[in-house]
Parts: structure tokens; sequence; C-alpha cells
């Protein structure tokens, strides 16, 4: 079994704690498609589309299987006794066999959803479970390779998922009355997103919480401030509860299930 990590740093991990970084950015963005592809057939037009975009070089079929064939040996260095190969050739394009559970990415978009189709009966294991799952990114997706339409598709729907994980995260922790121990990370998260209202909010009633009125409406007049010399806008009406929530000490900012009432 190897595992696959594209949350960072490209690499794969074999047996007995083996690493290897593919060299060279066509052979890691080679690699990048096939993972984001999962274990689907990508053909030869979207895989040249990858590798050179609208300038892909004369001879395009050599230069692609030559860039296979090396992928293709270095996959079989790691795995000498596997006896059926890992990525396999058709007429039309190429396969890589790769179970969920190898790639870093499947089993972090696994824990996100299973954890919000559960019943929220145990709130502390699901805040320890999200944790584990969000110490899987190690950096830019794909170690910050562009790609094509495949991997950058992939790469969005990556970083959208992530923006769930931590908004489920810290709603559970409000929930279990984290609201102190999350300060500095959803700081530096709205630093981070200087235009993602729901952290904004988390962030508001967390400071409210910890007796930081001043602070969480200091948090609401920044966004304000971006959002207006950014885009032209004001903040969204459910912001704006926030404020008025805040300024009016409204006591349902002190209660659990508060972000689902403000909404």
């Amino acid at each position: 079994m190897l595992n696959y990590l594209v949350l960072g740093s490209m690499e794969i991990r074999g047996p007995q704690d083996s690493i290897v970084r593919p060299a060279g950015t066509m052979r890691q963005t080679l690699l990048a498609t096939f993972l984001a592809a999962g274990d689907k057939l990508v053909t030869i037009d979207a895989l040249a589309e990858e590798l050179w975009g609208t300038t892909p070089p004369s001879k395009m079929e050599n230069a692609l299987q030559a860039q296979v064939s090396r992928l293709r040996r270095t996959l079989a260095k790691l795995e000498p006794d596997r006896r059926e190969p890992r990525l396999t050739t058709t007429a039309s394009g190429y396969r890589l066999n790769v179970h969920w559970s190898e790639l870093d990415a499947w089993s972090f978009l696994r824990t996100v959803e299973a954890i919000r189709n559960r019943a929220g009966t145990d709130l502390h294991r699901d805040i320890a479970e999200l944790r584990e799952a969000l110490a899987l990114w190690r950096g830019p997706i794909f170690g910050g390779l562009a790609g094509g339409p495949v991997c950058q598709t992939a790469a969005i729907k990556y970083a959208e998922a992530r923006t769930t994980a931590l908004e489920l995260l810290y709603d559970l922790e409000l929930k279990t009355g984290g609201h102190t121990r999350i300060i500095p990370e959803l700081t530096e998260l709205v630093a981070q997103n200087a235009m993602q209202e729901h952290f904004c909010s988390l962030l508001m009633v967390a400071l409210y919480r910890s007796g930081r009125q001043i602070d969480a409406l200091t948090v609401y007049r920044q966004l304000r401030y971006r959002l207006a010399e950014e885009l032209g806008v004001e903040p969204s009406p459910v912001l704006r509860r926030y404020e008025k929530a805040i300024l009016d000490h409204d006591p349902l900012l002190m209660r659990m299930e508060h972000q689902m009432a403000m909404r």
C-alpha cells in the first residue's frame, strides 16, 4: 500500500516509511493529474492540456509516454512485489489504480462528510476528528502546482472542503464552550481570509463570550471597511445581526445554539 500526499508538497510514501518526491514540475503535474482524477481514466488530450496547456510539443504522444514511463518506474520501485502495475494504459489514455484510503485528500473529504452527517451525539469526538483531518494539510494543494483544468478543479474542491471543515470545527468548539481557546486560531484565519464573513462571525462571538465586546465590534468594523473599500458593498444581513446582538448584549450570543438561531 502506498500513501499519496497532495495537501502540501507532493509525496509518495511507501513501505518502511520510504518517501519519494517526484522530480521536476512535469512529473509532479502528471502525478497530480492522475490523483485529481481519482481512479478514473484520464485521456491523452486531457493529460496534454495539464502538462503543456495550449502549446504541446510536436511529438506530444511520445513525450507523454516518456513521462508516464518514468512515473510508472518510480511507482514500481516502491512496490516491487505488486503483480499488476499501478499505472495502466488504454487506447485512449491512462488510469492510476488508487484506493481512497491511500490519498490524503480523499481521506480528508470522507472524514468531513461523515462528521457533517452525524447526529452530533459526541461533539468532543467530532472536534478531535476534525482537528486530525485538518492536520493533513501541510501547505498549498499539490505543492502549489498550477496544473490545468483537472488539477484546478480538484484544488478548488479540496479548498472548499477545508473551509467547510474549519467552519464546522469552530461552530462545535463554541457549542462546547471552547471560545477562549479558539480566539488565536480564529484571529489568524480572519487575517488570512479577509472577506470570509463566517470566520468573522465566529471570532466576534468567541470574543464577546470572553468578555471582549469592543474587540468583537472592532472585528466587524474592520471587515465592513475592507468590503466597502475593495468591493463597494456592505456586510451581509446575517453579519449585521451579529453586530446588533453584540451592541444589545443579546443573551442569544451566550447560547450554544447561537449560530443556527442567528442565521
